[in-house]
């Protein structure tokens, strides 16, 4: 979701891009990304006609919803929204505006809460790394402590960044120290550093903030934070890498919301708001740009990457609206609030097809593409992608030009009360999709289908969406 900080802007420049969008508009490319035509989304059978109804629940015929946990006290209140996720062993982790939750999934099945911490901030997306949890905070508190209150950014000894916690022991995570960062951190990105006693933390968070103690100007556009494995207390940041070459500029609000590392390929990705990179990490205190792209015509928040396994394209998509508008409607063109593929050729980005889920959502129901995550299929580029009240949709992009949906799963409106509602975020671990709906809770599907059935053989020991692995 958007920070809060770039809200208003975005929200102001998004209604003059809907209004401007009655007619598909061309599909015109930088010279840098020049491509075929993209081709449209394909649509699934078996997609719902009318639309659900007010919390009903409709799939595809291969994916069936196998449990829901509902929030609970003390991560139940109407602000305490469920954000990002993370996974270890038989356990996962879910971020959530209150603070974080562990789950026992050893049966996706029949998952168990096996501790929740009250931890509140916006928005507590998560990682975890051994024994160590992290948090990003992009909100200013009080102070950095979980019982910390909301403070306003120019407030006296403001504090926004990093919370680290000990989960040694699942039953009883422990806070252990926190870093402060430059506005905050939004969302946050882990590569393991070359010594395995320390972990590298790479910083997203948008600004500056006109008249904020803890989001000035000039802002940088990446941060480092290094946490020694052995001795987290000692946490510090030890770099702030520019990286955009001179006589280049990044239209991007001071900061990035997202970076996907592929720590094998020493390669990473940079949703930069504005802008998309394509960055060499060899050595990960000091990104080197490989390529910048854009796409004014149809992005307007680059949000996310993602790579396929063996690195050979970048998913970017679009968070148009910042979450909060529907987008998934008739008004909207399919290349717009959706996923734009490159492909990598000769080490550089080429803009081939876009996907947008298929269904069309009602005007009461936020939907963009938001958090998403490939399956492990060799041979195959298929992803698993949350779309707040769009749902959930598995979708393939093995052919760049021609992306097709092959499942999904979906709920009516949140009803009348209205809001941000849906899946934040949603991914494939070891054999299921774990969904964290904002409101509903924790859920879990299966998809059965020939394309997606050998996923299931690929086990997976740790999992941050943002730090890939190959499998």
């Amino acid at each position: 979701m958007i920070p809060v900080r770039l809200r208003v802007a975005v929200v102001c420049a998004t209604f003059s891009l809907v209004a401007a969008c009655s007619a598909a508009p061309a599909t015109t490319q930088d010279a840098s990304t020049s491509s075929p035509e993209p081709a449209p989304s394909v649509p699934a059978t078996g997609a719902p006609s009318p639309p659900p109804g007010p919390d009903e629940v409709v799939t595809s015929p291969n994916v069936k919803l196998v449990a829901n946990v509902p929030r609970t006290a003390p991560l139940d209140s109407p602000n305490s929204w469920n954000s990002d996720l993370a996974f270890q062993g038989d356990y996962a982790y879910v971020g959530n505006f209150g603070g974080f939750a562990v789950y026992d999934i050893s049966d996706p099945t029949k998952p168990q809460v096996v501790s929740q911490v009250a931890c509140p901030s916006q928005q507590n997306d998560i990682s975890v790394h051994g024994d160590l949890l992290i948090l990003s905070i992009d909100e200013a508190r009080s102070g950095e402590t979980c019982d910390s209150e909301s403070a306003g950014p120019d407030s006296p000894g403001a504090w926004e960044g990093l919370r680290i916690f000990d989960i040694s022991d699942k039953k009883n995570p422990r806070y252990v120290s926190a870093v402060k960062t430059a506005c905050g951190s939004h969302t946050h990105t882990t590569v393991q550093g070359k010594n395995k006693d320390s972990l590298y933390v790479y910083i997203s968070s948008p600004g500056p903030e006109p008249g904020s103690a803890t989001c000035p100007s000039p802002h940088p556009l990446l941060q480092v934070v290094e946490i020694p494995v052995k001795d987290p207390g000692r946490a510090k940041i030890v770099a702030k890498p520019d990286f955009i070459p001179e006589g280049r500029s990044a239209d991007s609000g001071g900061g990035c919301h997202d970076i996907t590392a592929y720590p094998e390929k020493n390669l990473a990705a940079a949703a930069c708001f504005g802008d998309g990179w394509l960055l060499d990490i060899a050595d990960p205190l000091a990104p080197k740009v490989l390529q910048q792209v854009s796409d004014r015509e149809n992005f307007q928040i680059w949000h996310s990457a993602t790579f396929n396994n063996d690195a050979t394209k970048v998913v970017f998509s679009d968070e148009l609206g910042g979450g909060g508008m529907a987008t998934c409607d008739s008004k909207t063109p399919n290349t717009k609030g959706a996923n734009a593929i490159y492909d990598i050729v000769s080490g550089k980005l080429e803009r081939r097809g876009y996907f947008k889920m298929p269904r069309e959502q009602t005007s009461d129901e936020n939907c963009v593409a938001h958090n998403g995550s490939l399956l492990p299929i060799d041979g195959k580029d298929v992803m698993v992608q949350a779309w707040y009240q769009g749902g959930v949709s598995i979708w393939d992009f093995t052919d760049s030009d021609r992306p097709r949906e092959v499942g999904f799963f979906d709920r009516g409106p949140v009803g009348e009360s209205g809001g941000i509602a849906g899946s934040w975020s949603a991914y494939y671990y070891n054999g299921y999709i774990y969904s964290s709906d904002i409101l509903k809770g924790l859920d879990i599907l299966d998809i059965s289908d020939p394309l997606t059935d050998p996923a299931k053989t690929v086990k997976m020991g740790e999992f941050n969406i943002q730090t890939q692995k190959s499998y």
